[in-house]
């Protein structure tokens, strides 16, 4: 068989399996009539972005956060006054500690903690210097340690940045389904 026999072959069995996959199986037992039905509330998918500092973001063209239901997208936070300028230049330690503020900050807006975080990367220009202070993680993370990857890259946006932390949140909700009586 040819190449382009097989491929054909192949691709008529891909088709018919996934229309074989896909039928929807219908419940036919329709003589059980419950008296009540369980509902949920739907999660808004809106997306709603959030601007730490407005000025500062709006001139580099980045969103601090933005949050899709219960999930929350936060961009690498950076040792930075209001203004954009680089603080605690050449102080590692007061760097990491500044983007975990500004981090605080964020999540507050949306209500959460950092025992929300589910993802964390960090990127630095000195792993070394990184490991040296990375227990200081154990002040911010109190109930568990989340994912993530720490990344030793050559430069950040600004030579002056030595660490930038970017998380990934998911908005725990205390959300009961409600019963509907029929």
């Amino acid at each position: 068989m040819n190449t382009s026999k097989l491929f054909t072959t192949l691709l008529l069995c891909f088709i018919s399996a996934s229309f074989f996959n896909c039928e929807k199986k219908v419940n036919t037992d329709i003589t059980k009539e419950t008296p009540e039905a369980i509902t949920y509330k739907q999660v808004d998918e809106t997306p709603e972005y959030f601007l730490l500092r407005p000025e500062v973001e709006k001139a580099y063209g980045y969103s601090h956060a933005v949050k899709i239901g219960n999930s929350i997208k936060i961009s690498g936070a950076v040792s930075m006054d209001d203004e954009g300028n680089p603080t605690a230049v050449g102080d590692f330690e007061q760097q990491m500690k500044n983007c975990y503020a500004d981090l605080a900050k964020i999540l507050k807006h949306y209500g959460c903690t950092f025992d929300d975080v589910v993802k964390e990367d960090v990127f630095t220009t000195d792993m070394a210097k990184f490991l040296e202070f990375a227990g200081y993680r154990t002040e911010i993370y109190k109930k568990q340690f989340p994912t993530g990857s720490w990344l030793g890259v050559t430069e950040l946006a600004v030579p002056e940045f030595m660490i930038e932390i970017e998380l990934e949140v998911h908005k725990t909700t205390q959300q009961e389904p409600s019963v509907k009586h029929n």
